[in-house]
């Protein structure tokens, strides 16, 4: 069945399962002392520089967590927008495990601005209040919005200003640099970035993310305590470390996303044309977002699932992959016209 719903509901890549297969012969040294770790590894730094320390997880929320958790005490904060994965979709996990808050933002396309920042970092040395010692931003965002190099130095900018550090939720963040033409270094790293958790899950790995700290020192030696202690530390790490190295090479990073970031665009050409369907944000990277009559919802869920991203309007979210074909953008552009059409006009 093909689903609309998420990139999560992908399958594997095949060059990605093919490394995964190749890997799986023989013994390899465990947590991380083997050699597709040292490759994997050696592969991030060509990327985005020698100096980047990376620390391979299962799994996007215990890659956030392990990295803010590095780097903050119990009595510091992190600064995020109120619609960030971190803070609407982790169920509490970063709050849990780091004993730390989250001060959420309000925003309307889920980007923090200098002045979000500036109005959040209040009550400075003040025992009384927990401390503000981060911010957090999505690259795509959680409303397929990017933010581009010049947004990222300015509030990497103002976070050194006032000693904050910067932290980047890159699930998404080959679809994000795809989209502007960059290299990702060149939103993440160059741009004042701290950390980044580097997606593989939702660009054609089975599972796996991994952290990336631009500066081992920001850390100061926790990192790997930390990871264990999240149970994000994998006794067979070659298992996900081989995956990226695959995803790395060869541009493939570039090319998955590239195809679900087109197939996003061609699905949006296609629902504007059906009457009823409004195009609700900019279709930057791999989502589209449109509101709907909710009868004709229901209708087009009986033949593609797909999830409604906010009940009120109703808005919907359509999601497209690296494995999403011209002609499934086709079948569901023709599922949701039926759908709009069936019962009359309303």
């Amino acid at each position: 069945m093909r689903t609309f719903a998420s990139d999560n509901n992908a399958p594997v890549a095949p060059e990605i399962l093919d490394a995964l297969l190749a890997a799986n012969h023989g013994d390899a040294i465990s947590y991380g002392d083997d050699e597709y770790t040292h490759r994997a590894r050696a592969a991030f730094q060509r990327h985005f520089g020698e100096r980047t320390d990376v620390y391979f997880t299962f799994n996007g929320t215990g890659a956030n967590v392990v990295a803010l958790a590095s780097l903050l005490k119990p009595h510091e904060a992190v600064i995020a927008p109120a619609s960030a994965h971190l803070e609407t979709d982790e169920c509490g996990a970063f709050e849990r495990f780091a004993g730390c808050k989250i001060l959420a933002v309000a925003t309307a396309d889920g980007k923090l601005r200098v002045p979000d920042v500036a109005a959040a970092i209040g009550h400075s040395g003040d025992q009384h209040h927990v401390q503000a010692r981060a911010i957090s931003i999505s690259q795509s965002t959680e409303f397929g919005g990017v933010y581009t190099r010049e947004e990222v130095r300015e509030l990497s900018a103002f976070a050194r200003e006032h000693g904050l550090f910067v932290h980047c939720d890159g699930a998404r963040i080959a679809n994000a640099a795809e989209s502007l033409g960059v290299e990702p270094r060149e939103i993440t790293a160059d741009a004042g970035v701290d950390v980044l958790t580097f997606g593989g899950t939702k660009n054609g790995l089975m599972f796996g993310e991994a952290i990336l700290f631009f500066d081992p020192a920001l850390h100061a030696g926790a990192a790997p305590f930390v990871r264990k202690q999240a149970a994000q530390l994998a006794s067979k790490m070659r298992y996900i470390a081989v995956q990226f190295e695959a995803l790395l090479v060869e541009d493939r990073w570039r090319r998955y996303a590239a195809h679900a970031n087109a197939m996003a665009k061609l699905l949006e050409e296609r629902a504007r044309r059906i009457p009823g369907v409004r195009i609700t944000r900019p279709v930057a990277c791999n989502a589209v977002f449109a509101t709907l009559d909710r009868t004709a919802i229901e209708r087009i869920q009986r033949e593609f699932f797909f999830h409604v991203f906010d009940e009120t309007l109703p808005e919907v979210r359509w999601m497209t992959s690296f494995d999403t074909t011209p002609e499934d953008v086709t079948r569901f552009a023709g599922a949701i016209a039926r759908g709009c059409t069936a019962g009359g006009d309303r």
